[in-house]
């Protein structure tokens, strides 16, 4: 059976696009990006496209916005209207992966968020996590916000530099399983993308 994961992180720039290329390549799957916030001309879509197999099926965002903000914003200023309602999840009879915006909370428009997408697509949820101070506390919310919205939660992928300590009080504390790990790369390129799915059991 084909799936859908939906790709969130514990925030913004912890990595999303580097598990959803590494997610793509393993899976062999289709890869979309439903909303990209500014960066248009090196769109996530871009980069996971030159980082995964040239018969990737890579689909068209839904939305693409002008400026690098939180996407209520910047459709307001692009005189856009996001509606979750608006947002189909394409036809593939391959596994598909979704690739959020930020983290769950992140809004769409004045009512809608990031969660709500979540929602709509009926899609499992992989979270996202990365070692800082406070991280154990993002990834905890992160989860029960899942938890208390009923969303099926797939499993969590560690990206970056390890910490045991807090990775293991994540696992125990959570009882989500872990599908694995992604080192910090030192070069990011096809290589080092399909070496790093080895390390992921999904």
């Amino acid at each position: 059976m084909n799936n859908t994961y939906f790709i969130t992180g514990i925030g913004t720039g912890i990595g999303k696009t580097i598990v959803s290329a590494v997610l793509t390549e393993k899976l062999k799957a289709d890869y979309w990006k439903p909303v990209q916030s500014g960066d248009l001309d090196i769109s996530d879509s871009l980069f996971v496209k030159h980082l995964v197999s040239p018969e990737t099926v890579i689909h068209p965002e839904r939305y693409r916005l002008s400026q690098p903000l939180s996407p209520h914003l910047s459709a307001k200023l692009d005189g856009i209207n996001i509606t979750v309602a608006s947002i189909k999840k394409p036809q593939t009879n391959n596994h598909l992966i979704i690739e959020g915006a930020g983290g769950l909370m992140v809004p769409l428009n004045d009512e809608e968020l990031i969660l709500d997408l979540i929602k709509g697509l009926q899609a499992k949820v992989i979270v996202v996590s990365q070692n800082y101070l406070g991280s154990i506390n993002h990834t905890l919310l992160t989860l029960e916000v899942l938890k208390a919205n009923k969303i099926d939660v797939a499993g969590l992928i560690f990206n970056g530099t390890e910490n045991q300590e807090s990775e293991q009080y994540i696992t125990n504390y959570s009882n989500v399983k872990v599908l694995g790990r992604i080192p910090k790369l030192s070069v990011v390129d096809s290589e080092s993308i399909k070496k790093a799915g080895q390390g992921i059991t999904l």
